[in-house]
């Protein structure tokens, strides 16, 4: 997952504003406690902080690829 493509499942998913409050505010656990955009700064790979959101937001499973992405590969 691109960054780019990050951030359009982020606002297909959540809407633009509250995309970005989610992105910026909500602390992520498995993330070491960071925000998403805290560990996307650190470095970490767009697709493991999208699985973290989608995880600490009950985004159910179907939608985990992010809207109109493929499924990604194991």
């Amino acid at each position: 997952m691109k960054l780019s493509e990050f951030g359009y499942a982020v606002d297909t998913e959540f809407g633009d504003s509250y995309g970005r409050v989610v992105v910026r505010d909500l602390v992520l656990p498995t993330l070491g406690g960071r925000s998403a955009q805290q560990a996307l700064e650190d470095g970490e790979r767009p697709r493991d902080v999208w699985v973290a959101l989608c995880e600490a937001t009950d985004v159910p499973r179907a939608r985990r690829a992010g809207v109109g992405l493929p499924e990604p590969r194991d």
